[in-house]
């Protein structure tokens, strides 16, 4: 008697319109190259070092082996690449860990980002090549205690300004890599003209600079948020960003870092897609795989959507980008929308797995409690949206 063979399923793939295949084939390679490091070295060891609340430091070496730190910025020893190439890439680490894919995000597109934009020549040849080469790490100090949303006029970090020195005080927190990288992007508000001007701090040789690590987060578990003290610090000019006068030269950069948020939101929202999947293909009830069931299969296509619009929305601001064309409140957008329907996704994705969706060893909760976090960090859901409010009505809603 022939015994029938088991039913090939599909595997589980969130890329449905093939949007990689967009990429040149040198810029697949470099997609490929992470999207391996992520599977193999991140995948089977990230659970745990989420649930300790831990950073993988045992994956740096292979990581710098990807050669993409600076990825998107040209010259002084950075990755370069398309912008399509960049958000991709952000996409390949947060379908495996939104944690690692912040990790770089701070240090190759906030830090080294402050320097690429705002940065002078001299700045960029000395800083640059080994942050790029993931020698030093950085990190972007804004956000303050007190002051999250309304760091754009409200900074209370002071700089004053002694010959060739700034003496810089106060507070940041929520500032990711931030216990044990070793530069930090300050913005502090000159005292002499009340703008906002961006400094190159070394950590872990100023005098005056403290770290204190935060602890008991429930999201981005493995990324290392630090309260930053500052206390009489002494900057030298010649590590003031030349090119960072105002809040205008911060919101530069934000403009990238915003919408690379959507790149992860959108990852956040692959990983527990893919997972909960592949869980549906295998978990048993009623004698049948539970993906088989009419309501699953539901939830499983309305998750899928929800993935493609905020790839195609993504794509689009990549392509903007690239043309120079991207405004503030295009990222705004795009940062808001897919965030929001990160949230949704990985709910359904919990609903999918049942009880099993609240035990971090199935992967998909590490994914439901990430994505709260990407809604509010880099500008909250409100906050864009009146961005996008103030752009098509003529009327700013900010108070």
């Amino acid at each position: 008697m022939l015994t029938k063979a088991p039913k090939q399923l599909p595997t589980p793939n969130s890329d449905f319109y093939h949007f990689a295949d967009t990429l040149s084939a040198d810029e697949r390679a470099i997609l490929q190259k992470v999207r391996t490091f992520m599977e193999s070295k991140v995948q089977p060891i990230i659970n745990k070092y989420w649930v300790e609340d831990a950073f993988p430091f045992e994956v740096l070496p292979a990581f710098k082996e990807l050669n993409i730190g600076g990825l998107g910025y040209e010259g002084h020893g950075c990755a370069g690449g398309s912008q399509l190439l960049v958000g991709l890439v952000g996409i390949e680490m947060a379908r495996v860990d939104v944690s690692i894919a912040t990790f770089f995000g701070v240090h190759s597109h906030l830090a080294m980002g402050s320097i690429a934009l705002d940065g002078s020549e001299e700045q960029k040849q000395k800083w640059l090549p080994p942050m790029a080469r993931l020698e030093k790490i950085g990190c972007f100090g804004l956000t303050e205690p007190l002051v999250g949303s309304g760091t754009g006029g409200g900074l209370t970090t002071t700089a004053k300004r002694e010959g060739d020195t700034w003496v810089i005080n106060g507070q940041k927190r929520w500032i990711g890599n931030a216990p044990w990288c070793d530069i930090s992007i300050i913005w502090a508000r000159d005292v002499d003209d009340n703008q906002v001007k961006g400094f190159i701090v070394e950590n872990k040789s100023t005098p005056g600079f403290s770290v204190e690590k935060m602890q008991n987060k429930i999201a981005l578990k493995v990324v290392q948020n630090g309260q930053i003290t500052l206390k009489d610090v002494h900057v030298p000019e010649a590590n003031r960003l030349q090119g960072g006068n105002s809040f205008r030269d911060t919101a530069r950069v934000l403009r990238g870092t915003r919408y690379y948020v959507g790149w992860e939101a959108t990852g956040c929202q692959m990983g527990a897609y893919e997972h909960a999947l592949k869980y549906t293909q295998e978990r048993l009830q009623f004698g049948k795989p539970i993906g088989s069931f009419q309501m699953i299969q539901d939830l499983l296509a309305k998750m899928l959507a929800n993935i493609v619009a905020c790839q195609s929305m993504a794509i689009r601001t990549a392509q903007l980008a690239d043309e120079g064309k991207l405004t503030d409140q295009q990222a705004a957008l795009s940062k808001a929308f897919t965030t929001a329907k990160a949230r949704e996704t990985v709910s359904w994705a919990r609903e999918v797995l049942g009880g099993n969706g609240i035990i971090a060893d199935y992967n998909v909760a590490r994914f439901f409690a990430d994505a709260e976090a990407l809604y509010s960090y880099e500008g909250t859901y409100q906050m864009q949206n009146l961005i996008v409010g103030k752009a098509i009505t003529g009327f700013s809603a900010f108070i």
